[in-house]
């Protein structure tokens, strides 16, 4: 007890009296407090790399199909929709990781649910690459032919891109033991 000091003293200010201290330049300590909640480690990833890829591809191939007039080939509906749809979620799907709001969702398994939609992911770009890829001759004498087969290749590297998330998120799944037998073995 001979370490501890006789007189401690405290100080405390109201969040008011520090910022008007510090010249009421309030925007340093918003930008702090902004920076400290973007998982900075996140960016730095393959999966985050894979994901920022498949939003800007996935933009492109929907915004080239968009721009045809797809009505003609009833497939494009299909195309259409599951560009958009993954395009909407995988955005949203990046935001919240990176934000760490799965975090607040603690609750749910988030290495599963991330692997669940990348694998589906894949399967229904597989689907829309080869409805595109199987009907791009429909065009093939107008302006739209080179819109059309653009939005084919893109196709292709999303359905490419998805798996190679889905195979990071069964490798992050795998490694935060994603095996529930091997969590409840009796002891």
């Amino acid at each position: 007890m001979a370490d501890f000091p006789s007189k401690v003293t405290t100080e405390t200010s109201s969040p008011h009296s520090q910022s008007s201290q510090q010249g009421g330049n309030s925007l340093q300590g918003l930008a702090a407090s902004i920076t400290a909640k973007v998982d900075v480690s996140f960016l730095r990833s393959v999966p985050s790399i894979l994901m920022l890829a498949e939003i800007v591809l996935g933009l492109l191939h929907w915004a080239l199909i968009a721009s045809t007039p797809y009505r003609i080939e009833p497939a494009y509906g299909w195309v259409m929709f599951v560009a958009v749809t993954l395009w909407i979620i995988t955005t949203i799907l990046f935001f919240l990781i990176l934000f760490n709001i799965q975090r607040l969702l603690a609750f749910v398994p988030w290495p599963l649910v991330v692997m669940m939609y990348n694998g589906v992911a894949t399967v229904l770009y597989l689907t829309a690459f080869l409805a595109n890829a199987a009907t791009v001759k429909t065009f093939l004498f107008s302006l739209f032919y080179g819109h059309i087969g653009a939005a084919a290749f893109f196709g292709a590297l999303l359905t490419l891109a998805y798996g190679a998330s889905a195979f990071f998120a069964y490798m992050d799944w795998r490694s935060d033991g994603g095996n529930a037998a091997t969590d409840t073995v009796p002891t």
